[in-house]
């Protein structure tokens, strides 16, 4: 009988910086177990239960239920957000955001829908008195976006609201293993 060993890449420790009076932080983790007010979902058009980080979302939060409210809401364009409760997850909220599929032949317009969908969310948030929010990377799973061009892009926007807005004390960008050392060059960038 034979065994096999699977070995785990360490979790890179995380990055944080001040941003005004708030933090953002980035981390490799799982968006589901995240304590903060509110979990962002990596949604779809039509708010329905999907895979990756929308279906882990489902899941966890008790399909039926999130389902349920998500069918209230009826449909969500993409560039905006839509909340609902966190049921079962330990956030109170789930922001659902709408990223783009990343468009190879206008990238200016993926840009600019990519932006307003974590604009969007952040809105949502100083709205609904959510001070801490954790987002995914939004579309760069099955929407396509390549993760080094959405980086930027995702940081900038929630660096500028942050500034803007006081509301919002602590975002945390929850991130894949191979999406965490593009967001955090993208943020040493940013930041120097």
């Amino acid at each position: 009988m034979t065994t096999t060993r699977r070995y785990h890449a360490a979790i890179a420790e995380p990055f944080v910086v001040q941003i005004g009076a708030a933090t953002l932080e980035l981390v490799e983790g799982d968006i589901v177990v995240q304590e903060v007010d509110a979990v962002v979902n990596a949604a779809n058009e039509h708010l329905a239960h999907g895979s990756g980080v929308c279906g882990a979302l489902h899941k966890a939060s008790g399909a039926r239920d999130l389902e349920h409210a998500c069918a209230q809401l009826g449909h969500c364009p993409t560039g905006e957000a839509r909340l609902t409760p966190g049921f079962k997850l330990p956030a109170r909220y789930i922001i659902h955001a709408v990223g783009p599929r990343y468009n190879r032949r206008n990238p200016t317009q993926s840009a600019n829908l990519l932006a307003r969908a974590y604009r969007s969310s952040l809105e949502l948030a100083s709205q609904n008195n959510v001070h801490s929010v954790a987002f995914p990377s939004l579309s760069t799973g099955l929407f396509g976006y390549p993760v080094n061009t959405a980086a930027p892009i995702a940081l900038s926007t929630v660096i500028k609201y942050l500034n803007d807005y006081p509301e919002v004390k602590h975002v945390r960008f929850v991130l894949r293993e191979e999406a965490f050392p593009a967001y955090r060059a993208a943020l040493r960038n940013l930041m120097s």
